[in-house]
């Protein structure tokens, strides 16, 4: 099976209501709230979460990416579940949890961008974009679509982040 691909940035913002009216001016679609509590597990090839939604919805996403920060290349695989708590006990007997993060997001589209406002427990706010590449499509072509994006967005360079929340977590 072929991993689907994305361009993914990460940045701090100041809050998510100051980000707010700028998300809504640029996307097409949102916004979708989301709970999610993210379980990660020990992965030697890239990164392993359960992502719970509810108690009768969940994913089980694998990804691999570098965790520099700036624009950069993700490849995933997304499995619903219908029993997310029976598969964590299960992954976690098996490979033992690496973390948890738990956060509200609102989910807007822009394109064929994915914009994320994120208020994460203990962490703060955070915007994420995830671009996604078609079929033979050159990552350059998602990273350059993310850097305009995040122009627009008053996101300097400075701002992003490299790896994921849950490297952050205490």
């Amino acid at each position: 099976m072929r991993l689907a691909r994305n361009i993914e940035i990460k940045a701090r913002i100041e809050s998510v209501e100051a980000v707010l009216p700028l998300v809504e001016a640029l996307a097409d679609r949102g916004p979708v709230e989301i709970v999610q509590d993210d379980v990660f597990f020990a992965c030697p090839n890239g990164r392993l979460k359960l992502r719970t939604l509810a108690p009768d919805r969940g994913e089980l996403i694998f990804y691999r990416r570098a965790d520099g920060p700036g624009p950069r290349e993700s490849f995933y695989l997304v499995s619903p579940t219908g029993s997310p708590e029976t598969l964590r006990a299960a992954l976690s007997s098996a490979w033992g949890e690496a973390g948890r993060v738990q956060k509200r997001r609102l989910l807007f589209h822009a394109g064929r961008t994915r914009i994320h406002l994120d208020r994460v427990e203990n962490l703060g706010d955070f915007l994420e974009l995830e671009v996604a590449l078609g079929e033979g499509e050159s990552a350059e072509a998602g990273e350059e679509e993310a850097r305009k994006l995040m122009h627009r967005l008053g996101i300097g360079p400075e701002r992003l982040l490299a790896g994921a929340y849950v490297d952050w977590q205490t």
